[in-house]
């Protein structure tokens, strides 16, 4: 006897924080028989997790390494506002936004797993660059300086004691879709119509995938159509359409028959008006 078939999945990985609840529940409403595995990976790890097919596709915070020995396809998404991780009694904290440019006096914190591409790093750089982002939110919490970063990260790591203003003039921190160029697998085209908003009845769905997109009709399929159609509502006899100078031809043809043509009513008025007709030679 032979083992099952082990049941389909999809492993996505994600990065810190980024939620894929609302793409993953659309998945579990379209394709319930295929099991949808999350995994949840460091940023910089992500790639290589792709290239040696430990996940099939990852939600990634960019940018990442697209070239490399296997390349990488890339979908943005979207982009998360950067900002800036406070102490509750810092002087920031008394307004609603900053400038990069009122970062210039702080101890900015720059971890070694951040992402964002500054032009140049504001504020003055601290002895040491932390491992991670939460080791940079643990040294804030110790007031040995303040860290951007994207806002999601600011309210993953949150704390009682600290919190985050929005910084204008910052790079943002885009989010985005990536797996294996040479692995475009029919569930991956799934997740991306998910991902892009798309229907389930959408033409680049599943069932758009199997059968093909349908063929375009040619004019003369259309034309034929038409005149199906206004034969069956009684407009034109069954069978082949009249061409329309046939159909004014047997107009005229019917009209010879039960009365006068028009070329034959326009004669014998022209014979009264001229007094030629057999009334006008009685009166002379």
């Amino acid at each position: 006897m032979t083992d099952p078939a082990p049941s389909p999945s999809f492993r996505l990985a994600y990065v810190a924080g980024v939620t894929p609840t609302k793409w993953t529940r659309i998945w579990a409403e379209r394709l319930p028989d295929v099991r949808l595995e999350l995994v949840s990976l460091p940023a910089l790890e992500v790639a290589d997790a792709l290239r040696d097919d430990t996940v099939d596709a990852a939600l990634v915070r960019l940018p990442v390494d697209r070239e490399g020995p296997r390349p990488l396809s890339v979908i943005r998404l979207y982009a998360e506002t950067p900002v800036v991780v406070i102490p509750k009694d810092h002087v920031i904290s008394a307004v609603d936004e900053i400038g990069v440019e009122d970062l210039a006096g702080e101890i900015v914190l720059h971890p070694l797993d951040d992402l964002l591409e500054w032009d140049a790093l504001p504020g003055e750089r601290a002895a040491q660059r932390p491992e991670t982002t939460e080791d940079a939110v643990e040294l804030v919490a110790a007031g040995i300086g303040v860290v951007v970063v994207p806002q999601s990260l600011a309210r993953l790591h949150h704390r009682k004691d600290l919190t985050y203003r929005p910084v204008t003039g910052a790079p943002e921190s885009p989010i985005a879709l990536a797996w294996p160029e040479d692995a475009t697998t029919d569930l991956v085209e799934e997740f991306i119509g998910i991902v892009r908003g798309r229907t389930a009845n959408s033409s680049r769905g599943r069932a758009a995938a199997e059968t093909g997109p349908a063929p375009k009709r040619k004019a003369s399929e259309k034309t034929a159509d038409k005149a199906a159609a206004k034969a069956a509502a009684g407009k034109l006899p069954s069978g082949k359409a009249s061409p329309k100078g046939s159909a004014k031809g047997s107009a005229g043809k019917s009209g010879a028959k039960g009365a006068p043509a028009k070329g034959t009513a326009g004669k014998a008025a022209a014979s009264k008006r001229s007094g030629k007709g057999s009334g006008g030679r009685g009166r002379r």
